[in-house]
């Protein structure tokens, strides 16, 4: 669920640096192992508590950890960069003392993820205030109410913590308006169309009125605590309403409000590279998001190699005797081009006016996600390792907030209690069987879901549960999403259609956002592009417009991270000849856990 990274930072108290640096010498007996595994289990336990959500959703029983009676709080955004580096700084030189070599290969890949992670905190510190918590469908204020929700009651307590955390809504959201005050100030405030969008939010959600999840949702979780009896349950739902109708909404009204104050002082209405600094801040965005190496320059090189290999696919299948004999289609190639070293202008795209009726359609016999669900796993073993039986909980976002949500979502579990999944379908961003079965693919089987459990199952460190790779996690979610389509029952040359198409549309959203954020696009830029593939609609291309502008690098996330992978099973498969298999290769991958792909390479491939 977090919007950008699970960790943005680790927040390593200089209080407790110091208290690691006096009892440094009473530790000199541990062996290296011990001595890292104590050192990384300090720091999990002090970030993991910097907010009640992250600790929450991390831990089912934090007292296992020697977490007690943490505070409740939501976090603050802090306005100077300063004390993140110094904390940084001074947990890395710690972590340097630490005899690399003579840990166990496990700690060893643990001890590479933390030195990446802290190294990218510090590389990241003097573009502090151009990232930004607010944005369409993946900013706070989507996510919290989402969050809040979703926040499971295992005992009494759970509940009169939860009570606490939404009195703390209001303080929050002013660190947040600090936050954005701060970025005004400093020229990086967002656009005002992007400030306008958020704004719809808060008043979308404020408008459910008495009809809000967050009171049915509070009643459901009260329902499932068998401890708690009825006149308890009165109490705490009276409690609920009055903490929602006391700090959550007005805190919303509030940063809707502030937020219209603030609209016009965006100096910047286009990508990243119009701002000082700006474009340095994107190749800096870019590494963190996808966790890939590559320059932007090379990332635009790949996509478009991608594409193309895609589009000549497609374009071999369309044009051959047997699709026509099949579809009635002509055999004459729609848009005639030759391979060359760039992605074809006058290629047939996706969701091109000549190209969308020549894709198969797609309809399931039994449209039940549940259903769905269980089909999607009955057909891992030939290629995945097997994993532990998990329930899983489908449930569907509420009608009011489907524009402003996600079309899916799945909600990481505690690390320490795996046995119940849960996965969000928004039906208005899911218009058809084939978006519904690829998107459960991507969400749940073998995508997130299967991923989590099967790392989980593996017992790795607790602090790896906190450093994470969007583009490790979304593009495995993407890759296997591409290869659900072989498994709908559709003949090869329809899945290979539709699964190309799919792949070079992300790839179009990817090179745009490349081209705004990068290569300075305009809107105008923009409309030209899409037009080169068929795309045509001007309003759609504003909105997609709209929605990289505020958020730089989202779909590179998905795209970067799939094509990533691709490169890797490519090398895989050149460097492990007969002896590879699909399976030896996912194994791999996924024994490895979320990493950078330049950490993910060495470590497949250092046997």
């Amino acid at each position: 669920m977090p919007k950008k990274r699970t960790i943005a930072a680790l927040l390593l108290s200089l209080s407790l640096l110091l208290i690691f640096c006096c009892v440094e010498s009473a530790r000199l007996f541990l062996n290296a192992d011990r001595k890292f595994e104590s050192f990384t289990e300090t720091l999990f336990s002090q970030e993991v508590s910097s907010n009640t959500i992250t600790l929450h959703y991390t831990l089912c029983n934090p007292s296992d950890y020697g977490i007690d009676n943490p505070a409740v709080s939501l976090g603050t955004y802090p306005v100077s960069s300063a004390e993140t580096c110094a904390a940084a700084e001074n947990c890395l030189s710690l972590l340097n003392k630490i005899p690399y070599q003579e840990l166990n290969s496990d700690n060893q890949l643990t001890w590479k993820v933390l030195e990446d992670s802290l190294k990218r905190t510090l590389d990241g510190a003097p573009y502090h205030l151009y990232d930004e918590p607010l944005s369409p469908l993946t900013g706070i204020q989507s996510q919290l109410p989402v969050l809040l929700s979703e926040y499971r009651f295992y005992q009494e307590t759970d509940v009169t913590t939860y009570l606490e955390l939404l009195k703390t809504v209001p303080e929050h959201f002013d660190s947040l308006l600090a936050y954005e005050r701060a970025k005004s100030e400093a020229g990086l405030f967002m656009a005002s169309y992007t400030a306008d969008s958020i704004i719809d939010e808060c008043n979308s959600f404020l408008s459910m009125g008495d009809s809000n999840y967050l009171y049915s949702s509070f009643e459901k979780r009260l329902d499932e605590l068998e401890e708690c009896d009825e006149s308890k349950k009165d109490s705490y739902i009276s409690e609920n309403k009055q903490a929602l109708e006391t700090y959550v909404f007005p805190a919303y009204q509030k940063l809707a409000a502030d937020l219209m104050e603030l609209r016009e002082t965006g100096r910047n209405q286009n990508g990243l590279c119009y701002l000082p600094d700006g474009a340095s801040y994107y190749e800096y965005l870019v590494k963190e998001e996808t966790g890939s190496k590559r320059t932007i320059e090379e990332l635009e090189t790949l996509t478009k190699q991608q594409m193309r290999d895609d589009l000549l696919a497609m374009q071999k299948i369309l044009t051959s005797p047997e699709y026509a004999s099949l579809t009635g289609a002509s055999t004459t190639n729609p848009n005639p081009n030759e391979p060359s070293g760039d992605t074809p202008d006058n290629a047939t795209g996706p969701a091109s006016e000549t190209s969308a009726g020549l894709l198969p359609e797609f309809t399931l016999a039994d449209s039940n996600p549940d259903s769905i669900l269980i089909d999607l796993k009955g057909k891992l073993k030939n290629n995945f390792p097997a994993i532990p039986d998990t329930p899983t909980d489908v449930k569907y976002v509420q009608p009011e907030m489907e524009e402003y949500l996600s079309p899916a979502f799945y909600m990481v579990p505690a690390i320490d209690n795996t046995d119940n999944q849960t996965i969000y379908i928004n039906p208005g961003h899911l218009p058809d069987d084939l978006d519904l079965y690829t998107t459960l693919a991507h969400e749940g089987y073998p995508g997130h879901l299967y991923q989590n459990v099967y790392y989980a199952a593996s017992n790795p460190a607790p602090i790896r549960s906190l450093l994470g790779c969007g583009g490790y996690t979304e593009g495995w979610a993407t890759y296997t999403e591409m290869m659900s389509y072989y498994t709908t029952g559709l003949s090869t040359e329809q899945a290979t259609l539709l699964q190309r198409n799919a792949s070079v549309l992300l790839g179009i959203y990817a090179l745009a956002d490349m081209g705004i954020h990068y290569e300075g696009w305009t809107l105008i830029d923009t409309v030209s592009f899409f037009h080169q593939y068929g795309i045509s609609d001007t309003t759609v291309i504003e909105d997609i417009y709209d929605l990289i502008i505020a958020d730089p690098a989202n779909y590179l996330k998905y795209y970067i991270g799939y094509v990533e992978f691709l490169e890797l099973k490519k090398e895989a498969i050149e460097k492990w000849g007969k002896d590879f298999t699909q399976k030896r290769f996912h194994k791999a991958v996924l024994d490895a856990g979320p990493m950078p792909f330049y950490l993910l390479r060495d470590t497949i491939f250092r046997q």
